[in-house]
C-alpha cells in the first residue's frame, strides 16, 4: 500500500455511496447511520460506512492514526491533510468538492434544495428529505421496544432514553442528570427561580412553556378535546390521554434493564429501579 501523500489523492471528486445533492432530481430515500446521522443510497453502503464506528477499520491514516474501513475512505481522508479541498472563507479543508461545496452555503445563504410543498428551502437535501416526511407522515425509524416511529434518526436515538435509562445531561449545580437537554434546561430555572413564561390572560408566570401550554388548558379552557374510546372519559392534553388509555390495554412499554420486569408508566418504572435495583438512592 501506497503511504506517500501523492498515492492519495482522490481521482473521483465524490464518494458514489453517498446521497448526491441534485436539486431537480425526484427525493432520495437515504439509509441513515444512527451513530453520526450520515445518510447513504444503499443498505450496503450504510454497512460499510458503520465498520468505521464497530471497530472493524482495517487502513490507518499516517498523519493522524484515523482507521478507515476501505481505502477510497481512506484517499478521501487523506485529502483533508493535503488541504487539496479548502474553504477560501474559513480555511476548513474537505475530503472531496462534493463537502466543499455544500459547506461553502454556510457562508453564502445558499438553499437550493425547495420543499414542493410549503416552499421551505434547505442547504443539503438531506435536510429536504427529513423535512418532506412533515407533509408525507413518513416514519420510518421505528423502536423496537414499544413500536414507536419517528421520522428522523435523531429522534429515535432520543427516545430511546426511555428505554435506556441514559441520562446524559448533567445540571452544574446539583449534578441531577436528564435524558434531553430541554428537560435540563427546564431544571435549571429551579436554582435559578426564573419563570420566563407569563400567562397572557393571569400573568401568572411558569418556569417553561409546557407548564405554561397546560396551565392555559386547564384554567381558562373549558375545553377537553381529548377523549377516551374505551370510557369516553375526556381529557385536557394527548399525554394525559395516552397515559390513561394504558389502563384500557395494560400496554407496558417501560422495561427494566435489569431484570425482565415492564411497566405501564415510566414513574412505575422509576420507583422500581430505586427500590430493586438502588438507583437514584
Amino acid at each position: 500500500m501506497c503511504t506517500g501523500e501523492s498515492c492519495f489523492e482522490v481521482k473521483i471528486e465524490a464518494d458514489n455511496n453517498d446521497i448526491t445533492e441534485h436539486p431537480h432530481d425526484d427525493k432520495p430515500t437515504p439509509y441513515v447511520c444512527t451513530d453520526c446521522n450520515k445518510q447513504f443510497i444503499s443498505n450496503v453502503a450504510l454497512n460499510n460506512h458503520r465498520k468505521n464506528h464497530t471497530g472493524d477499520s482495517v487502513y490507518s491514516c499516517n498523519e493522524c492514526k484515523k482507521c478507515f474501513s476501505d481505502l477510497s475512505c481512506l484517499r478521501r481522508h487523506m485529502n483533508i491533510h493535503i488541504s487539496k479541498y479548502k474553504c477560501t472563507e474559513c480555511g476548513k479543508c474537505f475530503g472531496d468538492r462534493r463537502d466543499l461545496t455544500k459547506h461553502m452555503r454556510s457562508h453564502s445563504g445558499e438553499k437550493p434544495f425547495e420543499c414542493t410543498v410549503c416552499k421551505k428551502r434547505f442547504t443539503q437535501s438531506g435536510s429536504l428529505v427529513m423535512h418532506s416526511r412533515i407533509h408525507s407522515g413518513e416514519k420510518p425509524y421505528k423502536c423496537h421496544m414499544c413500536d414507536k416511529a419517528f421520522s428522523e434518526s435523531g429522534s429515535l436515538n432520543n427516545h430511546m432514553r426511555v428505554h435506556t435509562g441514559d441520562k446524559p445531561y448533567k445540571c452544574h449545580i446539583c449534578d441531577k442528570t436528564f435524558s434531553h437537554s430541554r428537560n435540563l434546561n427546564d431544571h435549571t430555572t429551579v436554582h435559578t427561580g426564573d419563570k420566563p413564561c407569563k400567562c397572557s390572560l393571569c400573568n401568572k408566570a411558569f418556569s417553561n412553556s409546557s407548564n405554561l401550554k397546560t396551565h392555559t388548558l386547564r384554567v381558562h379552557s373549558n375545553t377537553r378535546p381529548y377523549y377516551c374510546p374505551c370510557c369516553e372519559k375526556m381529557f385536557t392534553t394527548n399525554g394525559d390521554l395516552k397515559r390513561h388509555v394504558r389502563t384500557h390495554t395494560g400496554a407496558q412499554l417501560y422495561s427494566c434493564r435489569h431484570c425482565p420486569e415492564c411497566f405501564t408508566h415510566y414513574n412505575h418504572l422509576k420507583v422500581h429501579l430505586q427500590e430493586s435495583h438502588s438507583e437514584g438512592n
